[in-house]
């Protein structure tokens, strides 16, 4: 990818306010993958802070290298999601630019390359939430009761942001040449949708024992 603009930096880096003003504006980006890399940095978060009124307790000190472990990820999947909203920013730049190109084998390789950062990001962000649920699953038995609804919210972020992401690799994935790989691609990250949602259901009524 090409170096980031000041405004796709911007949007890992404004207030609250003003990234929903800026995503209900008449304004391509932000839009659904920069949204979905959000609310999956507010998953994370939710994990993080889970674990946070968890850890140092006597009833979980028996779990504290397993909640070390986890606590290192969530961070760093939250820098993660951060990061990729800029990137999917980016990715609709770079196909703007290729879309203004003068036609020609230039354009064609720029417009190809753009294609496959637009769906290159979702895929990323999807991967990161299957992981995700998979960790916050292993907090569900060994997490402070009061702190289970946020654990519970945080997985059903994590599932939106699966659903967020099919969205966007369904829209691009038909404007692919090759509509074999376009095929296996929506297959995939449908099939990735549907996990998730069974990981949230699980969490969720895992939860609910302790509830």
């Amino acid at each position: 990818m090409s170096k980031r603009t000041d405004h796709t930096l911007d949007l890992a880096t404004m207030p609250v306010a003003d990234f929903l003003e800026a995503t209900a504006s008449k304004k391509p980006t932000p839009g659904g993958g920069s949204v979905a890399g959000v609310v999956g940095g507010l998953a994370a978060a939710l994990g993080e802070m889970a674990l946070a009124f968890t850890r140092g307790k006597k009833a979980y000190a028996q779990h504290e290298d397993n909640h070390a472990r986890i606590a290192g990820r969530l961070e760093r999947v939250r820098g993660m999601f951060l990061s990729l909203v800029a990137d999917d920013a980016q990715a609709f730049g770079m196909y703007t630019e290729a879309t203004a190109m003068e036609a020609g084998p230039a354009k064609v390789e720029a417009q190809s390359l753009a294609l496959a950062a637009s769906i290159d990001v979702p895929r990323e962000m999807t991967k990161i939430a299957l992981a995700l649920l998979d960790d916050l699953a292993a907090l569900v038995d060994n997490c402070n009761p009061w702190l289970l609804s946020d654990l519970v919210a945080a997985a059903a972020l994590a599932e939106a942001v699966t659903t967020l992401c099919d969205m966007n690799v369904r829209i691009n994935a038909r404007e692919l040449d090759d509509q074999a790989i376009a095929k296996e691609l929506t297959a995939a990250s449908a099939q990735d949708r549907s996990n998730a949602h069974q990981k949230a259901a699980e969490i969720e009524q895992a939860a609910k024992t302790h509830l």
